[in-house]
């Protein structure tokens, strides 16, 4: 049973009438009793929660930054109307909205009631209860029970980088000799022999062509198709700091950003593994126009993910389906098991695309000791990104707090220079850049690799 504030208003009125009775003590037995029959006679008349059938439809899948509709149907099959709230509980990174409605269904009917949901964070957003009140004709009292009704919608990543696909394909056309300026590429793959002119490389000439022509010849090359690029996206601690400002506003009330000048009311940063999913989506997106497998895996100290043998068509979307509900863990990456599970599951060279974090204490003790292990077997390409917030800080003066922060600024950036550079010694390729960069910028790395053979 549940009481309304129509009932505590009748009980003030009640008290008012004993105060200015002859009798009191008869007066308040009166009152008493008529305030418990009327509420008897609303519970009685007020409509069953249980007999009430819910069930939900909408939508599944949205990404993140959009909103996405769920349907509540509330059908009454009893002899009495409905009347009165329902409340629907989603977790608050849903968005949920609105969070209550008015029920009238008449009996033998039913409503539908939409929800709106406008997620502020990828992975799986479940119902939790539907609450139902319903009240009788007087409004005094009710009848309250909860249904489970499930429903969850998947939230995908938003992938923003797709406005940097058309320039890199522009650039992917270019490498392949299908763009009008025909710029060619320096594959492995022969493409067709033609004239040679000022700035060829002497070493592409044809001298058998050469000989039949009685004119210089050079041979043209393209970039190798059907090549297999592995795409390792590491989910463990380093992976769940935030950088950069978030390129989609948080919904409700945003956390003041401390680092940032006038920052109340700013989005807090991405994680790092929100920015490493956005270009492993343009990397994926790109080569896979390019021709080339791709595969993709997430690993901290297990596989988390792994897909693999997925067409041109579905890439995407089964990416970003499986990427969705992953999360950092908070704990230590084992980087030879990321190795061995590479190794295990890549038998022919390939490009391995590692995307972690440049920490040179996590570096020094995890991969670099068994790296030796995959470059020689695979290309690898190590993709980071880098704070934005460490560059302003190496800016700070006119304090000595500002110099501090400048110094250790200075020096985080020494460090993770050190350690690119002994990487690259040992044959990695490494793609340092701000979170709105690195995508992008690991795209063009790609697109290079493929220019100079090396894919």
């Amino acid at each position: 049973m549940a009481l309304t504030g129509r009932t505590a208003l009748l009980a003030l009125l009640g008290t008012l009438v004993v105060l200015f009775a002859p009798r009191p003590a008869l007066a308040v037995a009166a009152v008493a009793l008529l305030l418990a029959a009327l509420v008897a006679i609303d519970l009685a008349l007020a409509a069953g929660v249980r007999p009430l059938r819910l069930h939900r439809a909408g939508d599944r899948l949205v990404r993140l930054g959009e909103t996405a509709t769920v349907e509540l149907i509330v059908e009454n099959p009893g002899p009495r109307r409905a009347r009165g709230l329902l409340r629907d509980a989603w977790p608050p990174s849903a968005g949920a909205t609105p969070r209550r409605f008015a029920l009238d269904v008449p009996p033998g009917e039913r409503r539908r009631l939409v929800t709106t949901l406008t997620p502020s964070r990828r992975g799986d957003r479940e119902s939790v209860t539907v609450t139902v009140r319903t009240l009788g004709p007087l409004g005094l009292a009710g009848r309250q029970g909860s249904h489970s009704v499930p429903w969850s919608v998947r939230v995908l990543p938003p992938f923003l980088s797709r406005k940097h696909l058309p320039a890199k394909l522009s650039r992917l056309r270019e490498l392949e000799g299908r763009h009008p300026s025909m710029i060619r590429g320096q594959g492995t793959e022969f493409d067709s022999l033609r004239e040679y002119v000022v700035g060829d490389d002497v070493r592409s000439i044809d001298w058998r062509a050469t000989a039949r022509r009685h004119d210089v010849v050079v041979r043209t090359w393209r970039p190798e198709r059907d090549r297999r690029v592995l795409i390792v996206l590491d989910t463990g601690r380093t992976s769940a700091g935030r950088v950069g400002t978030a390129p989609i506003p948080l919904s409700g009330e945003l956390p003041r950003n401390r680092n940032v000048p006038g920052g109340a009311g700013i989005a807090p940063g991405w994680p790092r593994l929100d920015w490493s999913m956005d270009a492993a989506l343009l990397l994926a997106a790109l080569a896979s126009r390019a021709g080339d497998r791709v595969d993709f895996m997430a690993h901290d100290r297990a596989v988390r993910a792994w897909v693999s043998g997925a067409g041109r068509t579905d890439l995407l979307a089964t990416l970003v389906n499986t990427m969705a509900p992953i999360e950092a863990e908070l704990i230590e990456a084992d980087s030879a098991g990321m190795v061995s599970a590479v190794l295990s599951r890549a038998k022919r060279r390939c490009l391995v695309v590692v995307l972690t974090d440049l920490n040179p204490a996590s570096l020094e003790e995890g991969l670099l000791p068994v790296l030796p292990q995959l470059s020689s077997r695979h290309l690898v390409l190590l993709a980071a990104v880098s704070d934005p917030q460490v560059a302003a800080m190496e800016a700070g003066r006119g304090t000595a707090e500002l110099v501090y922060d400048a110094a250790a600024a200075e020096r985080h950036s020494a460090e993770r220079r050190r350690i690119t550079a002994r990487l690259r010694r040992q044959g990695v390729e490494v793609v340092d850049a701000a979170p709105e960069q690195i995508a992008p910028a690991l795209a063009d790395a790609y697109l290079a690799l493929k220019a100079a053979g090396r894919l």
